[in-house]
């Protein structure tokens, strides 16, 4: 791509006027301060402004225990720790597979995550379906009911609060949600890698057959359990980015090379604020208590004004590109071509699949 490329030229003026880094902050940021912030669509962390929650104090694997007990809940399991992600498969095709789920007593899920066997099955707590408010409710009290800067500015309360809990093992792929994210780190670290939507053409999203990891025998041991992919022929495609930004020579597009990705580990006690439609990877790290966990606040995303159009057309932009080998390049398609192209794609995925 040449610097006359128009879609070259939006990531690159983009990289020119905004900093390679995630601010730093130091204590919570006024409601006016993160409005900014939302407004320019940037992410900060905020180093140890969760330190004081009774959850960063008290979730000791012990505490938990005493505290969940037996109740069950809703683990997802996989062979490798890579639930809701592109999977090839033996005969070369690539499918997006989502985790086996089951449901286990709490005190026999954390007990198993931490002392994984390194070579058995994956087990995580990723429900995202407001989980500490429904089946983890005994945990809400310890931590608040949401995050005052965020419900002032955003004029809204949290729509979920989820808590997220695993071993090492767990990785999850790079993706985007329209959601603004307060992220906040109560055990061991988590790893981000950011890509703002502006490099949505460096992703190389494609639209891929869904599938379940599915047992084909049934254990008691769930790290003994084997699983196999069960396609769902019934389903539509789904959009999923196949560029990994630790590994940036495979799957590349013609833009690949203009990403800037952004990293930051979160420690005990740290918040991240993740901006709406942001892709991020997310790796981590157990800490003293054998285990990693963290909770997070989701704010539906404002839907009008221009921003969620526009990161609909880039995306549209970004597949017709996908295409050039076929089509020729972007800057010399005419604006017939280019409808044509977008055209045909954007009927091939789903418009709210983020």
């Amino acid at each position: 791509m040449t610097a006359s490329d128009p879609v070259a030229t939006l990531i690159q003026t983009y990289h020119e006027l905004n900093a390679n880094v995630v601010d730093e902050l130091h204590e919570e940021p006024s409601a006016l301060e993160f409005m900014r912030y939302v407004a320019k669509n940037r992410p900060f962390v905020i180093r140890g402004a969760a330190s004081d929650w009774k959850a960063t104090q008290a979730w000791s694997a012990e505490y938990l225990k005493s505290v969940m007990g037996g109740e069950k809940v809703r683990v997802v399991v996989t062979p490798h720790g890579n639930a809701d992600a592109a999977v090839q498969q033996g005969d070369g095709s690539v499918v997006f597979v989502e985790p086996y789920e089951t449901f286990r007593p709490f005190e026999g899920f954390i007990d198993e995550i931490r002392s994984a066997r390194q070579d058995g099955n994956v087990k995580y707590a990723q429900t995202q379906n407001d989980n500490l408010r429904s089946e983890y409710s005994r945990l809400y009290q310890d931590v608040p009911q949401d995050i005052p800067f965020a419900r002032i500015a955003l004029g809204q309360s949290a729509d979920a609060i989820n808590l997220w809990m695993g071993d090492n093992r767990t990785v999850t792929s790079l993706h985007k949600d329209n959601y603004e994210n307060i992220y906040v780190q109560v055990r061991g670290q988590k790893h981000f890698v950011l890509l703002p939507p502006v490099e949505m053409p460096c992703v190389n999203e494609q639209a891929m057959q869904k599938g379940t990891y599915v047992p084909v025998q049934s254990s008691e041991n769930h790290d003994e359990l084997r699983l196999e992919v069960h396609l769902d022929e019934d389903s539509e495609p789904v959009p999923v980015a196949t560029w990994d930004p630790d590994a940036p020579e495979d799957r590349t597009t013609p833009y690949s090379h203009l990403s800037k990705p952004l990293r930051v580990t979160l420690w005990e006690g740290d918040v991240l604020y993740l901006p709406a439609m942001w892709l991020h990877k997310v790796s981590q790290t157990v800490g003293e208590e054998g285990f990693v966990c963290a909770v997070n606040y989701w704010y539906d995303m404002d839907f009008s004004g221009g921003f969620w159009a526009q990161n609909n057309f880039l995306r549209d932009i970004a597949e017709a590109t996908r295409l050039i080998p076929e089509y020729g390049d972007l800057r010399d398609m005419t604006r017939s071509r280019i409808r044509r192209v977008v055209a045909g794609t954007a009927t091939s995925q789903h418009s709210n699949s983020y």
